[in-house]
């Protein structure tokens, strides 16, 4: 094809034709009377010169891809119109190319961007009453048309840049005649083809080809084309993948193919032998947003990353503007996440448990010392509901089924693992204890340090006197699991065995509100009025080390992945690489990280937390373990903490290396209160989807060890302990609390030297670290001295007093 000659004296006569023609067009519209009269073509002229000559246009929309995080498989496509710019003119079939030539301006190559006989001849039609409106815009026109339309930055103006009125083709005209003077016939036609509406969502012809013919634009035969063409004149009533557009899809094929022949596009003998074809349509449009991701499963992660993207103020002011941007500015983003990690986390947790069941297995894992997401699942579907079929079942809060409202099971797009849109998270219980660890480390009581934790502790927090954990009138009295656990423990053995009225106290000690505040740095938000309320007066807030606030699996993750990162907080982030259409790389998927707890705090109380979960403190103090499964299954250095609420409402367990953090929680999102149990069970519990995940993911990975914490973190301000052997036990506690440390005396009496009812010693013994309970062993006497079998007669043997 050739490129056209731009000739001036052409350009300028067409210029004032079409200003005379806009007198004519104009006054008929206002007054019918004058239309034909000198001052009407005199008005038009100078309101044509008028119009603006520079048309500004911006860049098509493309779609945006997502990736995940090896650069290659695709998660989703991302668009308001399915388009990807072809750029030569070569990637189209020739057949193409005449094919929309036929269908939509036979004299393309031979006017300047307005058909002055197709305006004159349409405007004395439509004059006619009663006659069939004829339209008489060129192909350049249309092309200014829609490019005013996809430039447009409102709604509005995509509406006015469509209106059918006079000024909208007055203005197209002097447009179109600008443009022809910019570009040839060539580049004008590709923009065309670029930019035009296929239907079923498809926007250029790159997508047009794929939708309906699943090729490529240069692999089009004569009769595809054909087809594609006529579908640009009323998509939605020609759509050959529907029923009843099918047949008149085709009829609009053959009419073209006719045309075609006219214009000696192609030979009558290629016509019939196009029109003898039955078009195989695949009809399949391109994957667009959450619901249409590579798996349901990976749904809730995509709609994870879609959130994140409509709060960057980086893509636009408002949300509105971002989404635009998202849709239609063609960026490639490599995700986060990590199929080996995900396909794991997806396969644990529907493991001996369903979509439809109403607990939901809900797992987060996060790399620590970057923020990034490498996976988000749930038993769940990640699908929205169809009202004509619905799958959802009843929901299982009882006073909303019985309003016939559905629970978000199976099926749900709901942000269950992330918090929003009316997900406010769960309890976490005992995974919590953490951040009373950080605090009371922060504060200088090392890992070392002993609390007597007896089986109910009375603690200084005022309760309402009417809870179940209320004692001695309105104070906060809470209790261990088991008998078992009460005695004197450190914070590696009462992390260990997850003792609550070590922990407690322990908060009571440091502070509540130091210890609500270390969660906050890790990064736990609240969400609920409630806790919003009880954060205001956290220094009274006593239950808070036990996990009553809510959270989600991705807080929880990346609270744990902060320690496991040595202190540094990272911000979970669901992408590492952003490009737009040039391939340029945005700074925006960068980690966005900074130290928030010492890197010796955050060490330390790693050291603590390798104990819940069966690995070996740097010092070997573990003495308990609440899931000791964990360090095999992984076979790595392992740790974290598990955790449960009152009558097992929510189970929880954190699991992390140094190269991933899991966390999970097994909850009911449609009814906190429930009543069904869960647990950690090894089938239908939180554990196995925790651990399984964990283990898989570290496939291949090497295995680190962490980082010990220095001495005075462990052992604190070691501090001699006063002799008090053989003296009286009023005067042995007085020398212990003397030299500040607490003091314990031991219900049972051991033997000793000393007279009975006097201190036999203490334990520890020689020294620790200050503040530690010391604890008094009392002496019941010296041991029975054996004596000689005595001769028949003879008296036994008295022991002395």
């Amino acid at each position: 094809m050739r490129k056209r000659d731009h000739n001036v004296l052409t350009n300028a006569a067409s210029l004032l034709i079409c200003g005379l023609l806009a007198g004519v067009v104009l006054a008929a519209a206002a007054f019918p009377a004058v239309a034909l009269s000198g001052l009407a073509a005199k008005a038009g002229a100078e309101t044509f010169d008028a119009l603006p000559t520079e048309l500004v246009v911006g860049a098509g929309p493309q779609k945006s891809r997502l990736l995940a995080a090896d650069g290659k498989t695709t998660l989703a496509t991302m668009y308001d119109e399915n388009r990807r710019d072809i750029t030569k003119l070569d990637d189209i079939a020739p057949a193409m190319q005449k094919a929309i030539l036929a269908a939509e301006d036979h004299d393309f190559y031979q006017h300047n961007g307005v058909d002055l006989n197709g305006v004159a001849r349409a405007f004395v039609n439509n004059s006619q009453e009663g006659s069939y409106q004829q339209g008489a815009s060129t192909l350049t026109m249309q092309y200014v048309r829609l490019a005013i339309a996809y430039s447009a930055t409102h709604p509005a103006d995509v509406v006015a840049a469509t209106e059918d009125t006079t000024a909208r083709k007055l203005r197209e005209m002097r447009f179109a005649l600008q443009i022809e003077k910019e570009f040839s016939k060539d580049e004008i036609l590709l923009r065309y083809l670029n930019i035009a509406s296929f239907g079923n969502g498809a926007y250029g012809i790159h997508a047009a080809s794929q939708v309906y013919f699943a090729k490529s634009p240069s692999e089009l035969t004569i009769a595809e084309a054909a087809l594609l063409a006529g579908l640009v004149k009323a998509p939605s009533t020609l759509d050959p993948t529907t029923p009843s557009g099918y047949p008149n899809a085709v009829a609009r094929r053959d009419y073209i193919l006719n045309h075609m022949v006219e214009i000696n596009a192609i030979t009558k003998e290629e016509a019939e032998e196009a029109k003898a074809s039955k078009p195989k349509i695949v009809g399949k449009r391109a994957p667009n947003g959450c619901v249409d991701t590579n798996t349901q499963e990976w749904g809730f992660f995509c709609d994870y990353f879609y959130r994140w993207w409509l709060e960057q103020e980086a893509f636009g002011s408002t949300s509105y503007d971002r989404e635009r941007r998202l849709k239609s500015g063609g960026f490639e983003i490599i995700t986060t996440l990590e199929p080996q990690v995900q396909e794991a986390a997806d396969k644990a947790v529907r493991k001996n448990l369903p979509a439809t069941s109403k607990a939901a297995r809900m797992l987060a894992v996060v790399e620590p010392g970057t923020g990034r997401v490498r996976a988000l699942s749930t038993n769940r579907n990640y699908k929205l509901d169809d009202p004509a079929n619905p799958e959802n079942k009843p929901h299982s809060d009882p006073a909303k089924r019985r309003t016939g409202a559905l629970g978000n099971y199976p099926n749900t797009v709901n942000p269950l693992l992330t918090g929003g849109d009316g997900i406010t998270g769960y309890q976490a219980g005992s995974t919590f204890k953490i951040f009373t660890v950080v605090a009371a480390l922060e504060k200088g009581i090392p890992l070392s340090h002993t609390i007597n934790a007896e089986q109910r502790f009375r603690s200084d927090y005022p309760i309402d006197r009417r809870n179940p954990a209320a004692c001695d009138g309105p104070y906060y009295c809470p209790g261990n699991a088991s008998p078992s656990m009460a005695g004197v423990h450190n914070m590696w053995s009462a992390f260990g065995r997850s003792v609550n009225t070590y922990f407690v106290p322990l908060q009571q000690q440091v502070g509540a509100e130091n210890v609500v505040e270390v969660a906050k740095k890790l990064g736990i938000t609240f969400r609920t009025q409630e806790d919003l309320d009880l954060e205001k007066g956290a220094h009274q807030w006593g239950a808070f080390t036990l996990g009553v606030s809510q959270t989600t699996p991705l807080e929880l993750a990346n609270a744990y992945a902060t320690l496991a990162a040595e202190g540094l907080y990272c911000e979970p982030i669901p992408v590492q690489e952003i490009r737009d259409p040039a391939g340029n790389k945005l700074d925006i998927a960068n980690p966005r990280c900074e130290q928030r707890i010492s890197t010796e705090v955050a060490r330390a109380a790693v050291d603590a937390a390798r104990c819940p979960v069966g690995d070996r403190s740097s010092t070997t103090k573990c003495t308990g373990a609440t899931a000791g499964n964990v360090r095999n299954i992984v076979d790595a250095p392992v740790a974290g903490k598990s955790g449960t609420t009152d009558k097992d409402k929510t189970a929880s367990l954190v699991a992390m290396t140094k190269q991933y953090a899991v966390a999970g929680i097994m909850a009911d999102p449609d009814w906190p209160q429930t009543t069904q149990r869960m647990g950690h069970d090894v089938r239908k519990g939180i554990n196995p989807p925790v651990y399984e995940t964990l283990r898989d993911a570290m496939k291949g990975k090497p295995r680190i060890d962490f980082t010990p914490p220095e001495n005075k973190l462990r052992y604190g301000d070691q501090r001699s302990i006063p002799t008090v052997k053989c003296v009286s036990v009023e005067k042995a506690k007085s020398r212990i609390t003397e030299a500040g440390f607490a003091v314990v005396v031991s219900p049972n009496r051991v033997e000793s030297n000393c007279p009975a009812g006097t201190a036999a010693g203490t334990t520890p013994g020689g020294r620790t670290a200050k503040g530690s309970v010391v604890t008094i062993k009392v002496s019941s006497g010296p041991a029975p001295r054996e004596t000689e079998p005595t001769e028949p007669g003879r008296p036994t043997e008295r022991p002395a007093d």
